[in-house]
């Protein structure tokens, strides 16, 4: 298989981007092309080889990764898979694309491959970054119903047949509204343990935007995939986890004020997946309402 990477920046870190651009040279096998994405950025001084595209304003993480696919050609078709990796991320191992095709070989309804994030100095996982509920044990290795954004291995054949990522997400959830999408027409999720990308641990919530948007693009997710009866069931199950997990005064304003905005603005176009769609999930571990 031949394997491309996308890597998008705001110019901001330039010697973590400079040290996983050669943890992708190191990888085993044929050569993987790369395509880095200045944001808003003008990005300079990379290794001879890697193609650059500038975009003169901030496209959000949805829309920058979207770029950098159709630098491949229309929805990636240059390349038989793309990895996409955070720019302060790097691939401790030089095998990992080779078990990426390898994966994606063997099993011709794989779509998606998801990989495990671990701390570069303490080598654990966060609970949050492994996409499913039970996730307890980070080693094990499943089928599941999402993917990490900034660590994961996608075949175009699943972006030509169901689209990219949702732009106007532009940061939060725009992962789930593609795995939802990708699930509905028959592909496959992984969660590979063995597929390391080590990424400094960071809470989400760091930026600024963080409480709004997640509210935001939690609405739109429900409103563009879900079967109409499990919207408000959806929603409601997530207004009382998160009133559960208590947050502070300006979060839960921000929040609400997110919560709002995604169910009075567009959200896209609305595919609601199939009640068989609904079933899969939950006998994979995660039914559309949690």
């Amino acid at each position: 298989m031949k394997l491309g990477a996308v890597i998008i920046t705001m110019g901001t870190r330039p010697d973590e981007l400079r040290a996983l651009l050669e943890s992708v040279a190191r990888q085993d096998g044929d050569r993987i092309e790369v395509v880095v994405v200045g944001n808003g950025a003008e990005v300079r001084g990379l290794p001879e080889g890697v193609r650059t595209v500038t975009l003169p304003e901030n496209l959000g993480i949805p829309g920058g990764r979207n770029v950098g696919i159709e630098a491949f050609g229309p929805s990636g078709s240059d390349v038989d898979a793309l990895l996409f990796l955070d720019d302060d991320g790097l691939l401790p191992n030089s095998d990992t694309a080779q078990l990426v095709r390898e994966a994606f070989e063997a099993d011709p309804e794989l779509g998606i491959v998801s990989f495990r994030i671990a701390d570069p100095e303490t080598g654990l996982t966060q609970r949050r970054h492994v996409p499913r509920l039970r996730a307890s044990d980070p080693m094990r290795s499943s089928r599941v119903t999402t993917f990490l954004g900034g660590a994961n291995a996608v075949r175009t054949k699943v972006i030509a047949e169901v689209g990219g990522l949702p732009d106007e997400f532009f940061y939060a959830h725009e992962e789930t509204d593609l795995a939802w999408r990708a699930l509905d027409a028959g592909w496959a999720i992984d969660y590979r343990a063995d597929m390391v990308l080590f990424h400094p641990t960071l809470p989400p919530s760091r930026h600024a935007v963080y409480h709004r948007m997640v509210a935001r693009n939690r609405v739109w997710v429900a409103r563009r995939n879900l079967p109409a009866p499990l919207v408000p069931v959806y929603l409601g199950v997530w207004m009382l986890l998160t009133l559960v997990r208590r947050p502070s005064l300006p979060a839960l304003k921000a929040w609400f004020a997110g919560f709002r905005e995604g169910l009075r603005t567009p959200c896209g176009p609305r595919r609601p997946m199939k009640w068989r769609t609904v079933w899969r999930l939950t006998r994979l571990g995660r039914p559309p309402v949690i």
